[in-house]
């Protein structure tokens, strides 16, 4: 399977992966053939792009860090959970499910100590927050094991990084769903979700206060320029310090109503630019290695103008995976592999590749 953009996405393409919708409902089962109607609903929805299934790519397999049912039922219980005026006793109710929930997520990642973030998202853009606070418990459950954290922090991690947004329920929508700039008045309002978060989570949920931490700790920079307590270095956290990176690259590649996310190259090369500064520089070491600037199945050009597919990537060199060339200049050839890995270093990748592949 390969990763195709929705403006490229034609009529008869098959379906890769199923897509679901904002309650985890299903949309469009894997293997249907996409129709031009269906193109333009997933448009409206704000799906950026969709895995597809043909010749070209028949042999390479894009796999799930987490099981597509355990992410959605996590996706609907963190929308429950983050409602506007909410009774306790349903929070209660919902903590308990989304607590056996994180304990699946973090068996599922714990097992494969080789895991990688390697796929492009698919999510219904109007649900950013509640797909953002499972995507950024993921990466952070993925960072954390490894820097071989133990699996009880791991849970610990998670559960704060899932909950990390709670404090925007407290944030006007007219704020968050803003699509130009805000204010400064109104920016520091959405700064407040931070300690809102922190005492919401505390006031309903009895558990470790590393949680706490975490979840109050998110924007606060190594070098003392975040917030809500101005705190550098390694006196903020370690889940504080592992949930910041996470959220910064999660919302990067996500769209937004003021911007277009960008690719998972150009997020790593900004948390790569503020190593040190925003970052803790450690930590980003560990998480350049779990998280891959360009995913299996996506397309790329590569500097000697080869065109191909990614197959395969490696965690300790991530911008230089295995690709399946198909495409030199604009002519197809018959399909070989080329591993940068091993090849001459000259060759590099240079971005995602063009329309010309995918027609």
């Amino acid at each position: 399977m390969r990763y195709v953009p929705i403006k490229y996405v034609r009529e008869g393409m098959i379906l890769a992966k199923t897509l679901y919708g904002v309650n985890g409902e299903i949309l469009l089962t894997r293997e249907m053939p996409i129709r031009l109607s269906y193109v333009k609903a997933l448009c409206k929805l704000g799906f950026r792009g969709l895995y597809i299934n043909d010749e070209l790519s028949e042999d390479i397999t894009v796999n799930e860090i987490i099981n597509v049912e355990l992410k959605m039922k996590t996706i609907k219980s963190v929308k429950n959970l983050m409602q506007p005026n909410i009774k306790k006793k349903e929070v209660q109710s919902l903590l308990k499910i989304i607590e056996k929930l994180m304990g699946n997520i973090v068996d599922e990642i714990s097992c494969n100590e080789d895991i990688m973030i390697n796929m492009m998202d698919l999510k219904v853009s109007s649900e950013y927050t509640f797909y953002h606070s499972v995507n950024v418990c993921v990466l952070s459950i993925v960072l954390g094991a490894a820097l071989k954290l133990k699996k009880r922090d791991l849970y610990l991690l998670g559960t704060s990084a899932l909950l990390h947004d709670m404090g925007k329920i407290f944030t006007p929508n007219e704020i968050l769903d803003k699509p130009g700039k805000l204010t400064y008045e109104e920016f520091e309002i959405i700064k407040q979700h931070s300690e809102n978060g922190y005492k919401y989570v505390k006031e309903n949920l009895d558990i470790n206060n590393k949680v706490y931490e975490g979840i109050c700790q998110h924007h606060e920079r190594y070098d003392g320029t975040g917030y809500p307590l101005n705190i550098k270095g390694e006196k903020i956290s370690l889940f504080g310090r592992i949930i910041a990176i996470a959220d910064v690259y999660d919302a990067f590649i996500s769209d937004r109503p003021y911007r277009k996310g960008v690719l998972p190259s150009e997020a790593i090369e900004y948390i790569m630019a503020f190593c040190g500064t925003m970052f803790d520089q450690h930590l980003v070491k560990f998480f350049f290695k779990k998280v891959a600037p360009y995913p299996v199945g996506t397309c790329v050009n590569l500097s000697n103008n080869l065109i191909g597919i990614v197959v395969k990537n490696y965690s300790n060199y991530c911008l230089r995976p295995s690709v399946k060339i198909i495409q030199i200049g604009d002519k197809l050839v018959s399909p070989y592999l080329m591993n940068l890995k091993e090849s001459n270093f000259n060759v590099t990748i240079v971005g995602m590749a063009d329309a010309l592949l995918y027609q």
